[in-house]
């Protein structure tokens, strides 16, 4: 998939989304669900529970259970549900138009500095240890860091013969009142 194609099969689907929110109907949100799934997949990789529980997408806040929804339920879920699905399309589009970011149809992969590997810039410098962290730190924040780590290691090396300290060494003390 090119950026154009993907930019403008979204452009579609949010369009989409905002007539679901003025004419909603269950049959029509749930094939657009599947499309925008699609489309979304393609180009960033499926979501797991935790990516989709965190967007709120499908989670409406007054969920109906045990019975048939009535018509004024049925479209306020179909409103809200399009409407989260609609803020997630925006931030795909946000990422691929405004901010260039690769994606995988683009790639044939996660792009380099996407998703839990290292901060390119800082991994090729060699100035700072491999991390999961996808977003550079601020320059001072990334000195104070360093110091703070350098600190630690300096204070590991004046434990006792050397040797790291102990998971039970590391702990903080407990107050005699809450030991039994």
């Amino acid at each position: 998939m090119h950026r154009d194609e993907l930019i403008l099969r979204t452009r579609q689907l949010i369009a989409e989304g905002e007539r679901l929110a003025a004419d909603p109907t269950l049959t029509a949100l749930q094939t657009w669900l599947q499309l925008s799934d699609d489309l979304l997949a393609t180009a960033w990789g499926t979501m797991d529970r935790y990516h989709l529980a965190w967007l709120m997408v499908g989670k409406p806040k007054g969920i109906v259970r045990g019975r048939g929804m009535t018509p004024e339920e049925e479209a306020g879920y179909v409103r809200e549900v399009a409407g989260q699905k609609t803020a997630a399309l925006r931030m795909s589009l946000d990422a691929v138009e405004r901010q260039g970011m690769p994606f995988r149809g683009e790639t044939g992969g996660v792009g380099v500095g996407q998703g839990m590997g290292e901060v390119p810039a800082a991994a090729a410098a060699g100035t700072a240890p491999p991390s999961r962290r996808a977003i550079p730190l601020d320059p001072e924040l990334q000195q104070r860091l360093d110091e703070v780590r350098r600190a630690a290691a300096d204070h590991q090396a004046h434990a006792p013969d050397g040797e790291a300290p102990t998971p039970a060494q590391r702990r903080a003390p407990r107050p005699e009142k809450l030991q039994k």
